[in-house]
């Protein structure tokens, strides 16, 4: 069977990785978490003072890009793949809301955005996979075969976001989480270099109403039509 490339974009706390594993897993695909991508040089510029309250250090944080290296290592006790940055696992370190407030004004410099988007392209250059984040259908792969932009609004995203945090044991404040999300927002959509935005060409998803179960199936039986047109 043809393979096909599968770009999902989205504002945060969307669901798009969730949904992005669940396809890739069902289709025997590759899935890449974009934003852990971002999350993880989010938390290496938070570990060099680069980043954090009242601090942007871009210059710096550009300079150091050379001493960045991000592996994804597939868990299989998990069932999934791991981040990890400069060999060390950080997939718990870069789901915080502390690194979630910085990765927006981290993912709107250009030669962070330069660099990783390389890395995503080289990931995806044999099809078959499933990639999701920001600007995959705008930028990293504009001829993919399946484009999706989900969405849902901001208080039930944030509400998500709030238990999966309270989940993972985490003292939140919803008010706070529900701050973060219209930020990131705010930061994705007007940031001058690849805002996120929908591909002209991409199908909206919104969530706002719906379950995980119906979501998946809606989503897999369509990648199902378009790959057996191919």
């Amino acid at each position: 069977m043809t393979k096909i490339t599968i770009a999902i974009d989205g504002y945060s706390s969307t669901g798009k990785s969730t949904i992005a594993k669940q396809l890739a897993k069902a289709l025997g695909y590759v899935y890449v978490d974009t934003g852990a991508m971002y999350r993880a040089v989010t938390l290496f510029a938070m570990q060099n003072d680069f980043i954090g309250e009242g601090i942007k250090d871009a210059d710096s944080l550009v300079n150091a890009l050379d001493d960045i290296e991000l592996e994804f290592q597939y868990n299989a006790k998990l069932g999934f793949s791991e981040m990890y940055l400069n060999g060390e696992n950080v997939e718990k370190e870069i789901r915080t809301l502390e690194v979630s407030q910085f990765v927006s004004p981290v993912a709107e410099i250009e030669a962070v955005r330069i660099k990783l988007v390389a890395m995503q392209q080289k990931m995806g250059k044999a099809k078959g996979i499933v990639m999701d984040g920001r600007d995959i259908g705008t930028v990293v792969f504009p001829e993919a075969e399946i484009k999706i932009f989900m969405s849902a609004s901001p208080e039930k995203r944030a509400y998500r976001r709030y238990k999966e945090l309270l989940d993972k044991g985490e003292e939140v404040d919803y008010d706070e989480v529900l701050k973060n999300v219209q930020q990131r927002d705010a930061i994705d959509s007007s940031r001058e270099f690849s805002p996120l935005r929908k591909a002209e060409d991409a199908i909206e998803f919104d969530n706002s109403d719906m379950g995980l179960e119906e979501q998946f199936e809606r989503m897999y039986n369509f990648a199902l039509r378009v790959i057996e047109k191919q």
